[in-house]
């Protein structure tokens, strides 16, 4: 899987969090610095619910590390025409968190052409099902960003546009296979069979996105467009 990502080239990786098991130190330079060396330092991260717990020993020491500060719970960037807002399932998600007052500043401009990506996500056809606490970030990006990427799920889905939004699931990064309620009417499509993971071509007012398995394979693609 590295191997495939690093022939890529990617401008970004999106880490989607869980290091595993624990979030330890040694866990991200045994899971994450020895197989995507390569792509660190051009990572934007996100903490899983694995990593939460001890973050301030291993998270965070290990992204400041790389870029010389603690990894902001949230934050945004701007790639390919773009805006990408990373932010935190595992922290306070209530209204009055500053995690939601950033937010709205954040998504106070028109049009939608916005990437959110964070851990757990708000629907799921997966074991894990829907996260009904992260309710308060799904509510905040609806009409405002066009995908929202999430993995906790370890497989691969694409949900039907709701809201305005595409909620993509990339989890199949190699840590075993949830199973898929394939019945599920949210569900255009899903893999649960593969590792694989995500790979996004952007450019302004279009993104398009695919699934691709780990040894090459492209098992879904699809196109989003959106208002500048």
């Amino acid at each position: 899987m590295a191997g495939l990502v690093a022939r890529g080239r990617p401008a970004r990786l999106l880490y989607l969090g869980d290091v595993y098991d624990s979030g330890t130190a040694a866990e991200f330079n045994d899971n994450y610095a020895s197989v995507y060396g390569r792509q660190q330092r051009t990572t934007a991260p996100t903490p899983g619910n694995h990593d939460w717990p001890q973050h301030r020993v291993g998270y965070d020491p290990y992204w400041a590390k790389l870029t010389g500060r603690r990894p902001p719970d949230h934050y945004s960037f701007r790639l390919a025409g773009w805006q990408i807002l990373s932010l935190n399932s595992e922290g306070p998600l209530d209204e009055r968190a500053a995690q939601q007052r950033w937010l709205s500043r954040a998504l106070s401009g028109p049009g939608d052409c916005r990437i959110a990506f964070w851990h757990r996500p708000r629907y799921s056809a997966g074991s894990h099902g829907d996260q009904e606490d992260v309710d308060p970030l799904w509510s905040a990006v609806r009409g405002k960003a066009r995908l929202v990427l999430n993995a906790h799920e370890h497989n691969m889905q694409e949900l039907r546009r709701r809201d305005g939004v595409t909620a993509l699931i990339a989890g199949a990064g190699g840590h075993s296979h949830y199973p898929l309620n394939e019945s599920d009417s949210r569900l255009a499509w899903g893999d649960a069979r593969n590792d694989g993971a995500l790979r996004l071509r952007l450019r302004p007012g279009r993104a398009d996105w695919a699934f691709v398995a780990a040894d090459g394979r492209v098992l879904r693609t699809r196109t989003a467009t959106c208002r500048p």
